[in-house]
């Protein structure tokens, strides 16, 4: 049974991703290199059908490849043109706060809100659901990740 705190674990090290690869951008180091690694080692697309849905895409909102993933965290590809690199912000935190879970076996789903600080510790507030697996490597990976700013009414 994939646990509580193993998804609170894998979403820990999601947000730290995204904040290590601002950083690298601004370093000046391999950025795009070092997120296409990330990228495959906390999403399942060499293991199974991976159902990406980020916060700020409009003309492309679905990604269903890694090099989609990848462009929407970093940017600099012709194929996703709207794509500026979210995780090039950049971010100095990721912080979850859970509505719920539904755990079984091999998967588990999460809903909630992440928050997004910045360099003026301004919070970025996110609503999202991550979908995970456990992966023959023991890990657990995302499989569904839909990301969306709240709803304003008008």
């Amino acid at each position: 049974m994939i646990t509580k705190e193993e998804v609170v674990a894998a979403q820990q090290t999601w947000g730290e991703a995204v904040v290590r690869i601002g950083q690298l951008y601004q370093e000046n180091k391999d950025y795009k290199s070092e997120c296409t690694a990330i990228i495959q080692e906390l999403y399942g697309f060499h293991e199974r059908m991976v159902l990406f849905k980020p916060t700020l895409a409009s003309q492309k909102p679905f990604r269903l490849t890694l090099e989609g993933a990848v462009s929407y965290f970093v940017g600099d590809n012709q194929k996703f043109a709207e794509d500026v690199g979210f995780a090039l912000k950049p971010w100095t935190n990721v912080r979850f706060e859970n509505a719920g879970f539904v755990l079984k076996e091999e998967e588990a789903v999460s809903m909630g809100t992440y928050y997004f600080t910045d360099l003026s510790s301004e919070e970025t507030r996110v609503e999202y659901t991550l979908g995970f697996f456990r992966a023959e490597s023991g890990n657990l990976k995302i499989c569904v990740h839909h990301s969306s700013l709240p709803y304003t009414p008008a």
